[in-house]
């Protein structure tokens, strides 16, 4: 009986690793996808296409504001920082739960960004999984 349990506990215990590994290269993958995601839609806002970049958005934010009020938001953050310089990603962290927002996934990435009038920036995006399968961006703040 000896014999039989221990390969059973020892192949156990080389597979945890394995499923550790799977769910970092997993939410690697998500956290590479929602960046590039985050990247397009940034493209975007550094166009001044606000209301592309609404209409691009996650149907949270959609829903959580009018297209118009967006735009003006938008608008009154951005055109004072004037174009950008530089943009690299600082970091990226994904989760399943964010304060005030319902439960799903998204990856919360920080850029450390240059812009001509402003030439240390750090711009939070959020983006989400969304309802048909892809990252959309849920939320945006440059400080």
């Amino acid at each position: 009986m000896f014999r039989t349990i221990l390969p059973v506990a020892l192949m156990a215990l080389l597979t945890v690793p394995s499923f550790a590994a799977d769910d970092a290269d997993k939410q690697k993958a998500k956290e590479q996808a929602a960046t590039a995601a985050a990247e397009k839609w940034l493209a975007l806002m550094d166009e001044g296409k606000y209301g592309d970049g609404w209409k691009e958005g996650a149907e949270y934010l959609r829903n959580a504001i009018k297209q118009e009020d967006f735009d003006k938001a938008l608008q009154a953050a951005r055109k004072p920082l004037g174009k950008l310089v530089s943009r690299k990603v600082k970091s990226a962290q994904y989760s399943t739960e964010l304060p005030g927002a319902p439960d799903g996934e998204y990856v919360v990435i920080q850029f450390d960004t240059s812009f001509e009038n402003k030439k240390t920036a750090v711009e939070t995006i959020t983006p989400m999984l969304d309802k048909d399968g892809k990252w959309r961006v849920s939320g945006y703040f440059v400080k």
